[in-house]
């Protein structure tokens, strides 16, 4: 019966120390993760739509939109992010739209745990910028093969499933930020 004592004892003393040194070094790292994600955040907004010099956050109906404004102060137009599920997670990205939020300005992926080699080609630079200068007026559209034309992307090879995860998180969230908007902002 000593034995089964000194063993409970043991465990619950080592349990203690680890839960707080868990507990210390949570309390040291969360503020510094939740820095790096703003920073984050605020590079994908200057990313996304560019000339950005400064830009407004500001909460519309439960929604974060950053207003961007240039150098002279005019507006740029608006980004915001948006999320949903991909091949093999939730894809997390930020948008950039023109003032009007009938054109995609950018995208950034801000998280992504798609297969790396495949679906992960969604970071990729030659897959973003197809969204530059995209009018989305009537959605974008999505193509596998042939050439796309006015509002429509081309599908990374081997990655649809990504490429359609993507092109429908923008399309969802794009409809969300025009219903929510007032006119004329």
């Amino acid at each position: 019966m000593n034995k089964i004592v000194k063993m409970v004892l043991t465990l619950t003393l080592l349990g203690l120390i680890s839960g707080l040194a868990l507990s210390m070094v949570s309390n040291y790292t969360d503020p510094l993760i939740e820095q790096n994600e703003r920073k984050a955040l605020r590079e994908a907004v200057f990313y996304v739509l560019q000339p950005t010099e400064d830009y407004e956050e500001r909460t519309v109906d439960g929604k974060i939109i950053y207003e961007s404004y240039d150098e002279s102060g005019e507006p740029v137009g608006y980004a915001f992010t948006a999320s949903g599920g991909g091949y093999q997670g939730t894809i997390e990205l930020m948008v950039g739209a023109g003032t009007d939020l009938e054109e995609i300005k950018g995208i950034q992926i801000l998280a992504s745990e798609e297969t790396p080699g495949l679906g992960g080609k969604i970071r990729g630079e030659s897959f973003k910028s197809q969204f530059r200068g995209l009018e989305a007026g009537q959605g974008i559209g999505l193509v596998k093969s042939e050439e796309p034309e006015r509002g429509e992307i081309q599908a990374i090879t081997g990655a649809t499933i990504s490429s359609r995860a993507v092109v429908d998180i923008i399309n969802k969230e794009l409809n969300r930020v025009r219903d929510i908007l007032p006119e004329g902002e």
